[in-house]
């Protein structure tokens, strides 16, 4: 076990831009660490255009008819790619039966704020024509910051469209009243402070970190009017928590449904090191009974045809 955990996270460290660590030399790390050419689960995966955005949707053999995953990708606000998330959006989808939407938004240092949020609210409002389902708007890291600026940027008869807001170890705070951005030296076994000061400093100007549409955690409780139900999942010992209990705190406050899934001695985005944990593939499934427990009907016919795939491919069906 202590050696599956030095190799997580080794691995996992390539997600988080490092405060001396050039941009490509980040993307190159983060691609070969995370890259696969086969997708798990007997999902495949389809491109699409939307709002003259590339995208990609990843789908799963068995999916719901009326719900999909808008999944905004992390990356220290820099990096990540469709290319570097199958693997985890492969086993997203399976979990949750759910099809999930991976939009290319573009990137800092070639394009700032607010250029990413403008992109993910272009495929939103695309999606909203194109498909007349339930959202669920998902996002792990800096992508959280993407996903609730993209909610803010939304009327609040668009917000009704979207059922879920879905984190994985979400950075929500970049002003000097966080306590990470103060210290830079603090740090788990990830991430530190001084990594999320080089994501911002990319990301946007200075005097504008208090701006709710980077640090979510400074909005105020009319900014939550009609927010979907949130769920928020991460290791129990990350740097984070300080300010994802704070967020919770500020959710009640405005009378939005929230729910934490912190993970005992697992760390940042363990969810994508599952050839290293079972944790990994139990919090997705976790995960997955989460979205899917919403349902008020039980579809018999649904159910049957994924026991048939369970045992077609040898997974024993309880």
């Amino acid at each position: 076990m202590n050696g599956n955990r030095k190799a997580a996270i080794k691995k996992i460290k390539n997600l988080v831009l490092s405060p001396k660590q050039e941009i490509e030399d980040f993307r190159k790390h983060f691609e070969e660490n995370f890259a696969t050419v086969f997708l798990p689960d007997n999902v495949h995966k389809e491109d699409a255009t939307l709002a003259e955005i590339p995208c990609n949707v990843f789908i799963p053999e068995l999916s719901s008819a009326d719900k999909f995953i808008l999944y905004i990708h992390g990356g220290s606000f820099a990096g990540g790619s469709s290319s570097s998330y199958c693997n985890f959006c492969s086993l997203l989808a399976n979990n949750t039966s759910c099809r999930v939407v991976f939009p290319e938004f573009r990137l800092p240092p070639t394009y700032s704020f607010p250029a990413s949020i403008d992109d993910v609210v272009s495929v939103f409002k695309a999606l909203l024509v194109s498909e007349r389902k339930k959202i669920i708007v998902a996002a792990d890291g800096s992508g959280a910051s993407i996903a609730i600026a993209l909610l803010f940027r939304l009327s609040p008869e668009e917000r009704r469209d979207i059922s879920n807001l879905v984190l994985f170890s979400p950075w929500l705070d970049f002003t000097s009243s966080c306590e990470l951005i103060r210290n830079k030296k603090l740090h788990d076994d990830v991430l530190s402070g001084a990594n999320l000061h080089r994501a911002v400093d990319l990301y946007t100007y200075a005097a504008n970190f208090a701006n709710p549409l980077i640090s979510p955690l400074q909005a105020s409780d009319n900014d939550f009017f009609m927010f979907p139900s949130v769920y928020i999942q991460l290791g129990e010992k990350e740097i984070i928590m300080q300010q994802v209990r704070q967020f919770e705190e500020k959710l009640k406050n405005a009378g939005v449904p929230v729910e934490i899934d912190a993970w005992k001695d697992m760390m940042f985005m363990f969810q994508m090191a599952n050839e290293f944990f079972t944790e990994s593939h139990l919090a997705l499934q976790k995960l997955g009974s989460y979205i899917n427990k919403r349902d008020e009907v039980i579809d018999i016919d649904m159910i049957e045809e994924r026991n048939r795939i369970l045992r077609k491919n040898d997974i024993q069906v309880n």
